[in-house]
């Protein structure tokens, strides 16, 4: 099936480890153009390094005027970004004894604005252009509270209302804005949830993981790379009907409708 996505310029934030990496590798993949935007320098030349030695520009993304650079030197020296994959930034997993204000705040930056920061500008250049996709990689927190995700889950619930409104406000232009809410994935980042998962319930690592895994229907937690086909999917011109909407990938976890 061709994915008509060889020679696009994708624009991938968070993509120097977890599922923003694995996207970059899907795309590549497709014969795409891959840019990669990260905090870590360090990070960005590995994954760069991995990928064949792809483009990457340092920015952290929860600075809005940062970001608004980034996409600037981007289109600049690479070209229009055709997609953009958001996958920055991640809220703390927190127990709810442990909130404050302070996190609450940490959690929109780290999530919210990161994305939203980068969004922005660049959705005003794909509708000027007439195209282009945004593919937002949200997380489940947004539709179903979690004791240690809750200030996460807010951060979460609102990049789902912005896609959906920005989705429907941009695809007479020619843009598309879609979701994807990943449950649990063997990243670096639902560790960290676990182990505060496992604080909470005053419990260890192996029993806050066997215990999370019990509830899955597939029996397994994702890997990267399933949520990153599903991103090149979406992204695709096999998609091209998708958007306002985000999609769940949860294996089963929770099969509500909504």
């Amino acid at each position: 099936m061709d994915l008509e996505l060889r020679d696009r310029i994708v624009l991938i934030t968070g993509g120097s480890r977890g599922i923003g990496l694995a996207c970059a590798q899907a795309f590549c993949a497709e014969g795409a153009r891959v840019v990669l935007c990260a905090r870590g320098a360090d990070g960005l030349e590995a994954a760069s390094r991995l990928l064949g030695g792809v483009p990457t520009f340092a920015a952290d993304l929860r600075d809005a005027v940062a970001a608004a650079a980034m996409v600037d030197a981007v289109e600049s020296r690479i070209g229009p970004v055709d997609v953009l994959v958001n996958s920055a930034g991640a809220a703390q997993r927190t127990p709810p004894a442990e909130l404050d204000a302070a996190r609450w705040h940490a959690a929109l930056d780290a999530k919210f604005f990161s994305y939203i920061h980068v969004i922005d500008p660049l959705l005003k250049r794909m509708g000027r252009r007439g195209r282009g996709v945004v593919v937002n990689i949200i997380g489940a927190g947004g539709r179903v509270a979690s004791p240690t995700h809750l200030a996460g889950g807010a951060a979460n619930a609102a990049l789902m209302l912005a896609t959906s409104g920005l989705g429907a406000a941009y695809a007479p232009l020619g843009v598309r804005v879609i979701g994807i809410n990943p449950g649990l994935t063997e990243t670096s980042r639902v560790e960290e949830g676990l182990l505060a998962a496992a604080r909470a319930a005053s419990t260890t690592l192996e029993q806050a993981r066997a215990q999370a895994v019990a509830q899955i229907p597939l029996g397994r937690m994702a890997s990267p790379v399933e949520v990153a086909e599903m991103a090149v999917f979406l992204a695709s011109a096999r998609a091209s009907y998708a958007t306002a909407a985000t999609f769940a990938l949860d294996g089963g976890q929770h099969p509500v409708v909504l």
